[in-house]
């Protein structure tokens, strides 16, 4: 079960992941300036400075809510922060839930930040919370995510046609990948 009133850390020796704070917004502002296509296939952006705020309201609230729970993304090899991750969609019952609104600027794109993020976040959810399924959704149009998402283990189930509302007012199909407990073990392997 996740405590969301508690301060969840993961780290390993490339990454730490900490709770996201209203105060990350200047550690985060850069890439809102600076790198906009990093919301092409987002369903939230941050493209600018009002929408950087909006977007870490809306995890604050969710996270206060027990929605969501997001973090900041700090790359320990350039002691810099990187970008945001969060888990969603969370369903205790179930033991599954989501994992995304996973964002790196430019610079921590490719450099095997993305696999220590995703590893931490496995190991949390299957060894510690015990859950069983994790699922990740992205825009069918996103070839890199997918690439990304498959090089960690994760397993195509599927896509959702016209599910989802694009900031721009356009629909999106989103693929569902997913992966499974009895999974992890040989991507634990792997890693």
């Amino acid at each position: 079960m996740i405590n969301f009133k508690k301060n969840i850390v993961l780290e390993n020796d490339r990454v730490l992941l900490r709770p996201l704070e209203q105060s990350d917004y200047y550690h985060l502002l850069k890439f809102s300036i600076n790198e906009h296509e990093l919301w092409t296939y987002s369903l939230m952006t941050a493209a600018n400075e009002v929408q950087l705020r909006n977007y870490i309201n809306a995890a604050l609230e969710n996270r206060a809510m027990e929605l969501d729970y997001s973090f900041i993304v700090y790359d320990k090899t350039s002691s810099s922060y990187a970008g945001t991750t969060r888990f969603y969609s969370i369903q205790e019952k179930d033991k599954s839930l989501s994992i995304g609104y996973t964002w790196y600027g430019k610079d921590f794109q490719g450099t095997g930040l993305n696999k220590a993020v995703k590893f931490l976040m496995l190991q949390f959810t299957f060894e510690i919370l015990g859950f069983e399924r994790i699922e990740f959704r992205t825009d069918t149009e996103n070839k890199k995510s997918i690439a990304a998402l498959k090089s960690i283990g994760a397993k195509e189930e599927g896509i959702l046609r016209s599910n989802s509302l694009k900031p721009d007012g356009m629909r999106r199909d989103s693929l569902v990948l997913s992966i499974i407990k009895s999974e992890w073990n040989e991507i634990k392997k792997g890693a």
